[in-house]
């Protein structure tokens, strides 16, 4: 990810990082949380917030289901960072650069994409849905 790079997140996730940028700035002198206060002013100044269009396409702040080729089972999940989602634990939560996230990142329902998992295998997965999480 370049410095350019949008990041989605949920507007209580920017209204978190917002709080804890405001707390850190409240307190000159600590030299502690300089760093802190630059990446959160960065994140807050490359955040994309709210629904995703409909369209079909994956990226981040989609739900995503794939059906695993190998065994025919689904998996459900928001393609974002778990730092900056903020949902109530109810929906997994994967990486964009994870190697499935990755992988399927800017591909449409449909179609058929494969990856090399983290153990070294080889996966394919076909898109089933990608809605906008809400």
């Amino acid at each position: 990810m370049t410095g350019t790079d949008t990041v989605w997140m949920t507007p209580a996730a920017l209204a978190a990082l917002q709080a804890e940028l405001d707390a850190l700035t409240a307190a000159p002198g600590d030299e502690s949380g300089k760093a802190r206060v630059l990446e959160l002013r960065e994140l807050i100044r490359r955040a994309e917030v709210g629904t995703k269009p409909d369209d079909g396409v994956v990226e981040p702040g989609m739900r995503i289901t794939v059906t695993f080729q190998g065994d025919g089972s689904t998996e459900t999940f928001l393609l974002g960072s778990r730092d900056l989602v903020q949902t109530d634990g109810d929906v997994e939560v994967y990486s964009p650069t994870s190697p499935l996230g990755a992988a399927i990142n800017g591909h449409r329902v449909g179609d058929e994409v494969s990856f090399t998992a983290p153990n070294g295998a080889q996966l394919t997965v076909t898109i089933v849905a990608a809605t906008p999480f809400a």
